[in-house]
């Protein structure tokens, strides 16, 4: 897959993955709002260029409050990222393998944790192992925003049910007519120990 490429079309106002960066950034918007005072950590897995969180914080009030650390395999995205995180100190590009939980020691669990562009790529059987991973990286009242294709074979109704049976309520799911797919969950629970060691994912497709 040649990322640099498939990134471009971001660029396309008229491109689902352009309506699905709008959706998603919406969506962050919320999840810093509802953040408590005091300092809002942030992990993004498979962060690409940044656009998602970077393109909110830029005129975010909570900007300051912000503490972020992105993790994107792809040396020329995570060069991309870099530079657009440069106006906020506190953001960290992280060039690496954003499966391994040794990644976040540190900064998690959160109050964001965004896994997008993720969840097509991967099997089920790795989705269900981050879904169940997820309670690690996020902390109480805080929220994970995630994308997946909203094609047959439809997970997105799984990926919610596999999220909620881990102490997560939905806050809100895009229509499967939408052309994208963005789910949002907020977590309930008690946040769980870092298990370091662990790759909870790895790339087997191309359509996210």
């Amino acid at each position: 897959m040649d990322w640099k490429t498939w990134h471009e079309r971001y660029d396309d106002p008229e491109s689902g993955l352009s309506r699905r960066l709008a959706a998603v950034k919406e969506q962050v918007r919320g999840a810093l709002d509802r953040a408590p005072a005091g300092p809002v950590p942030v992990v993004s897995l498979c962060a690409g260029q940044g656009r998602d969180l970077l393109e909110v914080l830029a005129d975010h009030p909570r900007r300051a409050d912000v503490q972020a650390r992105l993790v994107e395999l792809d040396p020329g995205l995570a060069a991309s990222a870099r530079e657009r995180a440069v106006a906020f100190g506190q953001v960290e590009v992280v060039t690496g393998d954003a499966s391994l939980t040794d990644q976040y020691v540190g900064l998690v669990p959160a109050e964001l944790v965004l896994l997008c562009g993720i969840f097509g790529n991967i099997s089920s059987e790795d989705i269900r192992r981050t879904v169940d991973a997820s309670p690690q990286l996020c902390r109480t009242g805080g929220t994970v925003i995630w994308t997946r294709h909203r094609e047959d074979p439809d997970l997105a109704p799984s990926i919610c049910d596999w999220f909620e049976a881990r102490g997560f309520e939905r806050v809100w799911l895009s229509d499967r007519d939408a052309g994208f797919g963005v789910g949002v969950h907020r977590f309930t629970g008690v946040p769980e120990p870092l298990i370091t060691g662990q790759s909870l994912f790895s790339f087997v497709s191309g359509a996210v």
